[in-house]
Order: C-alpha cells, then sequence, then structure tokens
C-alpha cells in the first residue's frame, strides 16, 4: 500500500484518522455509507484483504485480483437511504472515477449493506450505464 496524507474516502480528514483505521480494524464502520467510504479508500490504497474482509460472506466472491493500471481518483456519494446506526441495511448510491491506461471512467453503482454480528457488510449492488 502506498502511504497517503488526505483520506482518498473525500472526508477531508487524513487518511490515518479516517479510514486506515478501519482498515486496520481499529474501530468498525458506524454507518453503510462509512463502510462504502471505507471501501473505495481501500481499493484505491490496494487493501484488498480489508474488501474482501468487509464482503458478506453469502456473497463475497473467493478471490480479489487487483486491475492492472487502474487509478481511482474520486468518489460521489450521490444518495444513500437508511444504513445508519440501529438499522439492519442500507443502500448507499455512488460514482467512483477512475483512470486505465489513458483512458477515464465512472463506476456508478446503488450497493447494499446489511449488519451482520453488529458490522456493516457490503451486500451486493446495481450497475447504471
Amino acid at each position: 500500500m502506498r502511504p497517503i496524507d488526505v483520506c482518498p474516502c473525500g472526508s477531508g480528514t487524513t487518511f490515518d484518522r479516517c479510514c486506515s483505521a478501519l482498515h486496520r480494524g481499529e474501530r468498525q464502520a458506524d454507518t453503510a455509507e462509512q463502510l462504502m467510504r471505507a471501501r473505495y479508500s481501500a481499493y484505491t490504497v490496494g487493501d484488498l484483504d480489508y474488501v474482501w474482509r468487509t464482503w458478506h460472506p453469502r456473497t463475497r466472491p473467493g478471490l480479489l485480483t487487483p486491475t492492472d493500471g487502474l487509478t481511482w481518483t474520486g468518489l460521489e456519494i450521490v444518495d444513500t437511504v437508511d444504513g445508519r446506526p440501529g438499522d439492519l441495511d442500507g443502500e448507499v448510491e455512488f460514482r467512483a472515477h477512475y483512470r486505465q491506461s489513458r483512458q477515464t471512467g465512472t463506476l456508478h453503482e446503488r450497493s447494499r449493506f446489511a449488519v451482520r454480528a453488529r458490522r456493516w457488510f457490503y451486500v451486493d449492488g446495481d450497475l447504471f450505464g
């Protein structure tokens, strides 16, 4: 993983005080949106182990592999439905911008999250476009 100062999730705080603390297991995500942001940051810094660990066991793949030449460049949260502390599920719609080779693109998804064993997990999502 590469060292960074500002958290890639767009919170405006340092990576160490934001998503990195979740990646290191020092605390858990309080909301579906917080987990979504931490997962985006994990993809950005190459921490696919965190992505795998926070994927719901019912839907997660057996193995995650990095995509060569892909760089995540920004995150926009479009909408959230539920997913707050005390909720059992929630949805987060987002746009994640990337660069691959000399092309740019956007992954637009509405993700579903659920609480299992008092922790938020990514379940699945629907892609737009």
